[in-house]
């Protein structure tokens, strides 16, 4: 996990936090620091708090001080901003917590964030429910017998083949509009998904379903 970098942000925050010493740069934006703080994270593991500090109380951060670096680009988030910043310090390799939940808005938007970068880093959500990313035009997964995968399209995805789910598709279309992929299973330890065109956001369950169909 040498050159990874954890980043949190402003949405739900994780129910459990990672070992920070499995990461080489931790970073948050402003919004996230509160419930860091909450959580008793070790806010001394934070290489730096971004963003444009509107939620800045005034007191708790500033022992922080230091670790501040202010963006106050209206026109883009704080998670964008967060990630121009990592790619400046020359890394590429991104856990996020607290993508998901609080405004949906938020969420969506950070969803569209991730689609600008998705061909310079590699971008990991996590959250309690699964871990989602995009992911490449040739893709195999193992170790996800019995957990829940989605496949769905960012707008549309074109001649899709999956091996190993319970619903396995065979040069299918799916399409925000029409058809999405979600709720599938893995029947399978391995999982592979191709496709031509377009781009796919896919998840996995963080836990085994036992879905009766399986036996």
């Amino acid at each position: 996990m040498k050159d990874k970098v954890l980043l949190f942000i402003n949405g739900d925050a994780p129910k459990s936090l990672p070992n920070p010493e499995h990461y080489e740069l931790i970073a948050c934006t402003d919004g996230a620091f509160h419930y860091l703080k909450r959580m008793g994270f070790p806010l001394e593991k934070l290489d730096f708090i971004s963003g444009d500090f509107d939620s800045h109380p005034g007191s708790d951060e500033d022992m922080y001080r230091e670790k501040f670096i202010l963006t106050l680009d209206q026109d883009k988030t704080d998670f964008h901003k967060a990630l121009e910043i990592i790619l400046e310090k020359g890394f590429s390799d991104i856990d996020v917590l607290g993508g998901s939940g609080g405004e949906q808005d938020h969420f969506l938007g950070n969803l569209s964030v991730a689609y600008t970068f998705k061909d310079r880093v590699n971008l990991r959500f996590f959250d309690e429910f699964s871990e989602y990313y995009f992911i490449p035009k040739d893709f195999t997964l193992k170790g996800v017998k019995n957990r829940m995968i989605s496949l769905y399209p960012f707008p549309s995805a074109e001649n899709i083949t999956t091996k190993g789910l319970n619903w396995p598709l065979t040069n299918g279309n799916l399409s925000i509009t029409t058809r999405i992929g979600t709720r599938n299973f893995a029947v399978e330890d391995e999982v592979s998904v191709r496709y031509e065109a377009g781009d796919v956001l896919f998840f996995v369950g963080i836990d085994e379903i036992e879905y009766p169909s399986i036996y």
